[in-house]
């Protein structure tokens, strides 16, 4: 038998007037109210500002102002949750804990609430990014390691369904040593991050570790809403393959014309357990809401490209204070599809934008299962060996990278098949 908990059929994105789960004192207050009613807003064509009467982006407080030129989507008011101090299991933990189970259902995606320190660590990595993106190209350039996928990644070199993103990047990857054994032994994707400054380190380090409390939490509470064994989840993300994405886009009218006009990343599914992503006020990210008719598996045929350009997408308009939260592949496998994998694209504005996309992962090592109940003979029925899943991820979005290229001429791929490199205990 399969398990499945008590949630929300998949029923499409609807628009929440106000949804706050707030720990306190071990009790929720909880305020939920929905609308089936929702904003669908068609905007201008791209050759055109968005505007609403002679107010330009940024001035107005509507939502849809903020949407990308040229596209056209349901306007999302996502469900926010406030994580408590610390996941006890209690019934107020559980009661949160079925609320973002049918978030993700219904939506794929869902907001947490930054609390004040979060709120200055945010504030500090934006202000990092801004001043490592303004760096000369040739500084930015200097910034990779041929043993590892951290670093810069220039706009255009990252590809998506076989085109060129407009994202300016820097990944920020597990920071080893050249000494470490994991990489004087060439096990992939292992290397240094080649940080342009150790202010820049230290601000970033502090921010992920906080988003690493926050991921962990989030799996507690979702074991709890699967109602599955404590550290069914946690237990894999010991020494977990945490990364982040810190990113630029371009303003659609300053590009390089390497990609394809007004499309900043194009629809993709994430390949690991959650992301958590902040955006600044400029807005463009969209997502694909769970649907029946809508049918994946990234780890067997890549998601890359899917439903790029039909109906059915969702925008998700900046908040302040908030991170927005969405399952990746390794949450569908485990879960039997129980949790989608969530749809997502970027459209470039009409002025710069910045975000980030933190990524709580397995260890690199792992050998991913399906939960206890929600084994329904998915495929692969062996599990997915997740350091193999991320490289298969960065091998194609990167097909010209040092990285890459080193690690065809030196057979290191080869390795993700050793025993070494595969832990098949949970």
């Amino acid at each position: 038998m399969i398990k499945i908990p008590r949630v929300l059929p998949y029923i499409g994105m609807r628009a929440v007037k106000a949804a706050r789960c707030i720990s306190t004192s071990g009790r929720v207050a909880a305020a939920i109210a929905t609308d089936a009613s929702s904003e669908t807003v068609s905007t201008p064509s791209f050759t055109h500002p968005i505007s609403a009467g002679n107010m330009s982006l940024g001035s107005s407080t509507s939502p849809a102002a903020t949407m990308p030129p040229g596209f056209t989507a349901t306007v999302g008011q996502l469900e926010t949750f406030v994580l408590p101090e610390k996941v006890s299991g209690s019934v107020s933990d559980q009661a949160m804990a079925r609320s973002m189970i049918d978030a993700w259902r219904r939506d794929g995606i869902l907001q947490i609430g930054m609390g004040q320190p979060q709120r200055r660590l945010y504030q500090s990595a934006e202000s990092a990014s801004k001043k490592f993106f303004q760096r000369s190209a040739k500084d930015k350039q200097a910034c990779v390691d041929s043993c590892s996928y951290s670093g810069y990644i220039a706009s255009g070199e990252e590809i998506t369904d076989g085109v060129a993103d407009y994202s300016e990047i820097f990944t920020v990857t597990k920071d080893l040593s050249h000494s470490d054994k994991r990489v004087a032994s060439n096990w992939p994707c292992h290397g240094p991050c080649p940080w342009p400054d150790q202010d820049m380190k230290s601000v970033m380090s502090r921010y992920m570790a906080d988003l690493g409390t926050s991921g962990e939490k989030l799996l507690q509470l979702i074991e709890l809403g699967l109602e599955v064994p404590a550290g069914s989840l946690t237990g894999y993300t010991d020494d977990g393959w945490h990364h982040m994405r810190i990113l630029r886009f371009p303003a659609r009218h300053a590009t390089n014309g390497k990609g394809k006009e007004g499309r900043g990343i194009g629809s993709h599914t994430d390949y690991g357990l959650l992301v958590i992503a902040a955006q600044d006020h400029v807005g463009g990210l969209f997502v694909r809401p769970p649907n029946k008719e809508d049918k994946f598996a990234n780890w067997q045929q890549s998601s890359a490209g899917m439903k790029e350009d039909d109906s059915g997408w969702v925008y998700v308009p900046p908040t302040p204070g908030v991170f927005t939260v969405f399952p990746g592949d390794m949450l569908q496998y485990m879960t039997n599809n129980v949790l989608l994998s969530t749809p997502h694209k970027v459209g470039l504005n009409t002025r710069e934008r910045f975000a980030f996309a933190y990524f709580h992962e397995p260890n690199f090592r792992s050998v991913v299962k399906p939960l206890e109940g929600y084994n329904g003979g998915q495929a692969p029925m062996e599990g997915i060996h997740y350091g193999t899943h991320f490289t298969d991820m960065f091998l194609r979005n990167y097909p010209e990278r040092i990285t890459t290229k080193r690690m065809e001429a030196e057979s290191r791929y080869q390795l993700l098949e050793s025993k070494q490199l595969r832990d098949e205990r949970l």
